[in-house]
């Protein structure tokens, strides 16, 4: 039986053993990068469990257990057991962060069980090449938009290393001054994730580039491996002073990462109007969705 005391709080030394499962069971969905996990560990944290092989993971939001489904070879006592806790300790969402795969699963075990799409919480993702080279009409302003920008600004493109790290992090705190991260809440634990990133920046294997104008730090965009096709796009930011700025990052993060992936992985919109339609204007390929399971229908 598994128990919620047997749960215990996900670490950075924990990163090893994650993505040791991660690569027998590649994930197609941001929710379940470790990164995320102990980055965003101050807002939901998360906590695992090991049972017959399989990775539990569970995560609190607000205090509230919220479940996911198990990673690992198929086990239907393991998902059996995860979904009678769920019942019994969960939040009113009480299995979260379901993918296409598990849902699949899930209603092959359990061909009655109700599963909610999760719209806000869909990944989207693009065709890498058609981000670096914006190709065609429907790319039209977005090639206008960046050659503007070329046109107005003289920028330079590095990768993030050891030599500026430091100078990305006070670009990170000139960016929030700029946003008011203050003021608002998902803005200031966006910050705290993103320099929870930069300070273990090469211990999360993260990989990035900045653009300098007049050798100062504009922008930045923080990414990673996903799996073997795709890259995912954790952080993109620039100073709202240099319109065009976000499609120049954007494009150069692109043409790097066309060069090794076939996929750009830029995560959800979470529901915010503004967000969901800059997405959308860069023709996702697809999205990655997910579902959960209300506690009333377990």
């Amino acid at each position: 039986m598994i128990l919620l005391e047997d749960y215990r709080p996900v670490s950075l030394a924990d990163r090893a053993l994650f993505q040791d499962y991660f690569a027998r069971f590649p994930q197609t969905h941001t929710e379940y990068l470790f990164t995320g996990f102990v980055s965003w560990s101050h807002y939901t944290p998360v906590f695992y469990t090991i049972k017959e092989g399989t990775l539990l993971i569970m995560n609190r939001m607000d205090g509230r257990p919220q479940f996911r489904p198990p990673v690992g070879e198929r086990n239907e006592k393991i998902l059996k057991e995860v979904l009678s806790l769920a019942k019994k300790e969960g939040d009113s969402h009480a299995v979260m962060a379901i993918d296409e795969n598990a849902k699949d699963w899930i209603r092959s075990v359990y061909p009655e069980m109700k599963l909610q799409a999760d719209r806000d919480f869909s990944d989207y993702v693009y065709l890498a090449k058609n981000l670096a080279n914006l190709p065609g009409k429907s790319y039209l302003n977005q090639r206008n938009h960046l050659n503007k920008f070329r046109r107005k600004y003289k920028y330079s493109v590095e990768k993030i290393g050891p030599e500026n790290k430091q100078e990305v992090g006070e670009f990170l705190k000139r960016w929030c001054l700029a946003r008011d991260c203050e003021e608002h809440r998902m803005l200031e634990e966006e910050k705290t994730a993103i320099l929870y990133c930069m300070e273990h920046f090469f211990e999360l294997a993260l990989s990035g580039i900045c653009i300098r104008i007049k050798g100062v730090i504009q922008a930045l965009s923080v990414w990673e491996q996903m799996n073997s096709e795709t890259a995912a796009i954790h952080f993109e930011k620039g100073m709202p002073e240099y319109e065009g700025i976000y499609p120049a990052i954007n494009n150069e993060a692109a043409k790097i990462l066309a060069k090794d992936y076939k996929y750009i992985n830029r995560e959800s919109d979470l529901g915010i109007p503004g967000l969901r339609t800059a997405k959308e204007r860069l023709h996702p390929d697809h999205m990655a969705a997910l579902y959960y399971i209300n506690k009333e229908d377990l």
